[in-house]
């Protein structure tokens, strides 16, 4: 599995973020989820969106610690790899209804980003914000998804907390 999967994991997690307060969603049942799905290698079916929500939800909720990766069996259901051998080494097929390829390849992801990179998938630490980092910093302590956004905006709370 390429280093890109775990860039389509991000972009899957942070597919519902609140926007001005009010929650958006990127894989919703307008032309936008099928658009978002698509360019992420899907055909943006509305089942493809159904199960890519799905396993959204429950990705967030292994990634925040809330559930246990065993919520993610369900998802791996009917699938094989299969492997064979190419010019280029040992290449592993998936195997899995064309609907399902985009939300097993993210659950994939996440399990390779876990043993590539333990503890490196987290949420953003700024309780308001509701997405995810992946840090690829070498002392592995970013904290914010952003720290031009949710870096600045805690840095500047707890700086006004100091000085009141």
């Amino acid at each position: 599995m390429g280093w890109w999967w775990m860039d389509v994991l991000l972009d899957l997690l942070n597919s519902r973020p609140l926007v001005g307060g009010e929650e958006q969603d990127a894989l919703g049942e307008s032309s936008a989820g099928r658009r978002w799905a698509r360019e992420h290698g899907g055909d943006g079916s509305t089942a493809e969106l159904a199960l890519l929500r799905e396993a959204r939800d429950a990705l967030q909720g292994v990634v925040r610690g809330e559930r246990s990766p065993a919520a993610l069996n369900p998802l791996l259901e009917g699938v094989d790899r299969i492997p064979e051998f190419t010019s280029d080494g040992l290449q592993w097929t998936l195997r899995t209804p064309p609907h399902a390829r985009l939300a097993v390849e993210a659950v994939l992801a996440w399990a390779a980003t876990e043993e590539r990179m333990p503890g490196r998938l987290r949420p953003c630490d700024n309780g308001e914000c509701r997405l995810f980092l992946l840090d690829r910093s070498r002392a592995n302590r970013a904290r914010w998804c952003s720290m031009a956004v949710c870096g600045n905006r805690e840095k500047a709370r707890r700086h006004y907390e100091r000085t009141r």
